[in-house]
């Protein structure tokens, strides 16, 4: 788990490590640490892709890491379009694949 952890960003520093949880991705059991952006956890287990694009279905993950941008989206316990780069991970939560703007899938 630790080989694709970021150790240090470039602006927001070193990620404060607490305990390790457990949380779902997709209905699938992952561990990582409470406090750290749920986005680094899910990059921690070598989970790149966060959405696709409504129009074109393309794959979205993190870019800005800071909560700039909307690369890093998802639906986190029920309410989509979070950034999980700034939403700190908690035990229990569960965090989707988001599919456009709302994770209504369309196509």
């Amino acid at each position: 788990m630790e080989g694709q952890r970021i150790i240090e960003h470039p602006i927001l520093g070193a990620p404060k490590k607490g305990e390790l949880v457990t949380f779902t991705f997709d209905g699938k059991e992952m561990q990582g640490y409470e406090g750290e952006p749920v986005a680094a956890a899910l990059r921690a287990l070598g989970i790149l892709k966060h959405r696709e694009t409504a129009k074109l279905h393309r794959p979205r993950g993190i870019f800005c890491a800071i909560g700039r941008c909307t690369d890093c989206v998802m639906v986190v316990d029920g309410v989509p379009n979070t950034r999980t780069c700034i939403t700190a991970l908690k035990a229990g939560m569960k965090v989707e694949t988001q599919y456009g703007c709302t994770n209504q899938k369309t196509w």
